[in-house]
């Protein structure tokens, strides 16, 4: 006689052992960051001085960034290094996340995930870079112009920290437009013509997140609003060579059942 309680136990050593996947992902993920963290750790203070050079470069001579806590002056270093590694051992990370999830989708999902998942984290450091290399020498630039008289500008290492993590955020984000722009039209959640139709609506979202996510000056929003815009564009552009064929969806619902 066979046990009534068999049925039930597939299931659950199914979501068992997923859990078991599941946490030596995490692991070999969270062992990647701290191996790379540990090889930058001895050049933190050097790291950190490169992610400070756009607001140094700005100061008037003399004036230098200064450490309010005192546990500062080791605590932000580190957090520097911690974001390095991070993105040093991304592409690890995220082929962990595809290790996990791949064996659940179906053949047309991996050929879209793979490219959306590389191109995401392209165009998230493209953000960065931008913000870097671009933003910050014109926003600091500007700032360190308007000091009062007899005002000399010395900013906190730790609220700079946390300053350009947000402005890192947010062109990171901002980049990511035109992937999600392709990847809704491919998915055949909106079409091209809808895209155009609100693109005015599009323009004045772009100037609200600039003006919530960037500091309170014209030129910050202007460099954070026209680039989500521009990228909008691209987005709409590069999408019309990616809408699916008529008779796609039947052909990939096919392709699964295979």
């Amino acid at each position: 006689m066979s046990d009534p309680t068999a049925p039930s136990d597939g299931p659950q050593e199914t979501f068992l052992s997923h859990l078991v996947e599941l946490r030596t992902r995490l692991v070999r993920a969270i062992v990647a960051v701290v191996v790379v963290l540990l090889c930058l750790f001895p050049w933190a203070k050097n790291i950190y001085a490169l992610l400070a050079a756009p607001l140094l470069r700005a100061l008037p001579k003399g004036a230098t960034m200064i450490a309010t806590d005192v546990t500062g002056t080791f605590f932000v270093p580190l957090k520097v290094t911690l974001m390095a590694a991070f993105l040093l051992a991304l592409p690890y990370v995220l082929w962990q996340v595809w290790a996990f999830v791949a064996p659940g989708l179906y053949h047309h999902e991996k050929r879209l995930a793979v490219p959306v998942i590389v191109s995401s984290f392209v165009f998230f450091l493209i953000g960065m870079s931008f913000a870097y290399f671009f933003v910050f020498p014109i926003a600091f630039g500007f700032f360190a112009s308007y000091a009062p008289e007899g005002v000399t500008m010395m900013t906190d290492i730790d609220k700079y920290l946390s300053f350009v993590l947000t402005m890192f955020v947010a062109f990171g984000i901002t980049f990511e437009v035109p992937v999600v722009v392709i990847v809704l039209v491919r998915l055949r959640m909106v079409t091209l013509e809808k895209l155009r139709s609100i693109r005015s609506y599009v323009i004045v979202g772009a100037f609200v997140v600039g003006a919530i996510f960037t500091p309170p000056d014209v030129v910050s929003q202007l460099l954070l609003a026209v680039p989500l815009c521009l990228l909008y564009e691209l987005g709409m552009f590069v999408a019309r060579f990616v809408v699916p064929p008529v008779g796609g969806d039947a052909a990939a619902k096919s392709d699964a059942s295979n």
